[in-house]
């Protein structure tokens, strides 16, 4: 199961967010997400769990939990919704699209 961790502090590192699911059982990976230009942490991590019963465990016990004195957002994570309007961000603008106000002769 793949679990989503939000409010994540900027200064966690994917080995802290192991640490902290382990207890909890085998973590097969846990990886902060990146802004792909800076490459800083946008705030949240998905972590792998093979164990359904040992991630809903996880999810139990860490969601709101206080880590690196953030409130922790853990919930079972959703697949990527693939639809265009997140993927085509066209729209607005306005440059060279003639019409509005000016004098015409």
């Amino acid at each position: 199961m793949n679990i989503y961790v939000g409010n994540l502090s900027f200064k966690a590192s994917e080995q802290d967010i192991q640490d902290l699911f382990a207890p909890f059982g085998d973590v097969s990976s846990a990886r902060i997400i990146k802004d792909k230009f800076t490459g800083r942490s946008r705030g949240f991590a998905i972590v792998e769990m093979n164990d359904d019963s040992s991630a809903n465990a996880a999810i139990g016990a860490l969601h709101e939990k206080t880590f690196m004195d953030r409130n922790l957002v853990v919930n079972e994570a959703r697949p990527r919704e693939n639809n265009s309007s997140s993927n085509n961000r066209g729209g607005g603008g306005g440059f060279n699209r003639g019409g509005g106000g000016g004098r015409r002769y």
